[in-house]
């Protein structure tokens, strides 16, 4: 077929989209998955398959067809007489049915099916390119699950959790359509390479076939504007991995001209439980160094089970005559800090607004009851409302007692979102006697830096200014991120994170190596 055809052709599947889409409401596609590829994303897929692969013809296969959009753009960018053969299976009738009648006459094999239930084929492909549905797991019942979980075990000897989305079935069941040698590229969710259910597939792509390259786009431009996902590009060729292969792990931009890259060894690989500190971990060249964990205690803030209960300001103390023993300060969230430093009152108290202070009595309720009558009421209030049932209150005693967190002189925020290059978390220099509940990671010093601190105070605004400095990437490469931006970072995972910039001001102020072992 001619370039013209199939150009033609293109303009009616991108108007039959938006007419298929418009049927279904955003929660009825995303119960089936469906996020339509953009035709230029396709398009870049499709001519960095044709560089990759070169000369030759190819049988071609798309377990999730759609409108047919990578069955488009392969037609566009190959040679004419290139594609030996071409299948697209789809689910959903409504567009089985339009991407029979736009790409029958050009080649393309259609069939209305679920892949997972398909035959296997006589003669297998040696070209995969597809978008698979973005099914959630509780999406799938449990008779569906346990039918995949059987099947995968059958095919590749792997056993995988309950929790994949149904994206990761398509992959690893997938294998055995392929000829050996054959070449895959998959447009995924990106949360495989973190989270603890993408460990089957993780072993798969460096166990059973040769992972040539993981791309990841910039969370903050999901590839689909209805999934609030990011998304990778996941390249592998079906064939044993040489002992000393490095994969390609590449982040930002195109596919084709990457912003950043590295390559990985599968040792690495094999070791690492988080792939997306790649690129940037390799980039930087900080694997080994001292960690933030080395240095700092790192504990997420305290949760109450019920802040608007625990957490007062100072009008409820006095309606409720709460005594000041029951009491102690705590900051509010990030959004009313216009500071990034948080001085303190004479009193120890922190100079912000709202002021708010935070319940936690050890006092039996009988004796609260003889002594402070408003505040046993208050207590009564809680209990009508059944807080003291709740999980985490339920496993205190008594139950309006609170977790040990003292205050830190260091915070970092829990989550937060870049929005045009803006850093999408904030470190706080806490010099009040204030805790802080869950949204706030709390920093306490350690070994000799804790000593150095106490020795003289003036290190702890070296310390505040390095941690400011502390970049995106870095963080980016341990914690998380979900599409639109949003980042989320765990006590653990902001542990990761290299302490060098750190270190060098401790080492400028105090003479302390930089690679200081006693931190440990």
């Amino acid at each position: 077929m001619g370039a013209a055809a199939v150009h033609s052709i293109e303009g009616h599947r991108l108007e039959e989209q938006v007419r298929l889409d418009g049927l279904k409401t955003a929660a009825e596609r995303n119960k089936w998955g469906q996020f339509a590829t953009p035709a230029p994303l396709a398009l870049s897929l499709a001519r960095y398959v044709r560089d990759l692969r070169g000369e030759g013809t190819i049988r071609f296969l798309d377990p999730a067809i759609g409108s047919g959009s990578f069955y488009s753009a392969v037609s566009q960018v190959f040679a004419s007489g290139q594609i030996d053969a071409a299948t697209g299976i789809e689910l959903d009738p409504l567009f089985a049915e339009t991407a029979t009648r736009l790409w029958r006459s050009s080649g393309l094999h259609v069939v209305n099916g679920d892949f997972t239930k398909r035959p296997l084929p006589e003669e297998r492909f040696d070209l995969v390119l597809t978008n698979p549905p973005y099914v959630r797991h509780h999406h799938l019942s449990a008779a569906e699950k346990e039918r995949l979980k059987t099947q995968l075990a059958r095919s590749l000897q792997l056993d995988i959790s309950g929790l994949a989305g149904l994206y990761c079935y398509f992959m690893l069941l997938c294998h055995d359509w392929m000829k050996e040698q054959g070449l895959a590229v998959w447009l995924v969710p990106s949360e495989f390479m973190d989270v603890n259910y993408g460990v089957t597939l993780r072993r798969y792509l460096t166990e059973h076939v040769t992972l040539l390259h993981i791309h990841r786009f910039c969370p903050t431009d999901a590839q689909f504007t209805d999934a609030l996902v990011s998304s990778a590009v996941v390249v592998f060729r079906k064939s044993p991995p040489p002992s000393d292969h490095s994969v390609r792990f590449s982040f930002m931009g195109p596919i084709e001209s990457p912003q950043s890259e590295a390559f990985v060894t599968l040792d690495t690989l094999r070791r690492s439980r988080k792939w997306t500190q790649f690129p940037a971990t390799m980039t930087v060249n900080e694997i080994g160094e001292m960690v933030l964990g080395d240095i700092f205690v790192i504990k997420r803030g305290l949760a109450t089970g019920s802040n608007d209960f625990f957490i007062l300001e100072e009008n409820d103390i006095q309606t409720w005559q709460i005594p000041s023993l029951a009491l102690k300060p705590i900051l509010p969230g990030p959004r009313y800090l216009t500071d990034d430093i948080v001085d303190a009152l004479p009193s120890g108290t922190p100079g912000v607004t709202p002021l708010l202070y935070l319940l936690d009595c050890d006092e039996t309720e009988e004796r609260i009851r003889a002594r402070w009558p408003r505040f046993y009421e208050y207590l009564q209030t809680g209990r009508e409302r059944k807080i003291h049932e709740a999980y985490l209150a339920s496993r205190r005693a008594p139950w309006y007692s609170q977790e040990n967190r003292p205050p830190a002189p260091f915070l970092c925020t829990y989550m937060g979102r870049s929005r045009n290059g803006n850093h999408p978390f904030r470190f706080i220099w806490n010099r009040s006697q204030a805790t802080a509940h869950n949204v706030y990671l709390m920093l306490y010093p350690k070994g000799p830096l804790r000593d150095a601190m106490k020795q003289r105070p003036e290190v702890q605004a070296h310390v505040f200014e390095a941690l400011q400095r502390l970049t995106p990437a870095q963080f980016l490469s341990q914690g998380r991120v979900y599409g639109g931006g949003l980042h989320k970072v765990e006590p653990k995972e902001l542990a990761r994170i290299p302490a060098r910039v750190v270190l060098e001001a401790i080492g400028t102020h105090l003479r302390i190596e930089r690679q200081e072992r006693l931190f440990l």
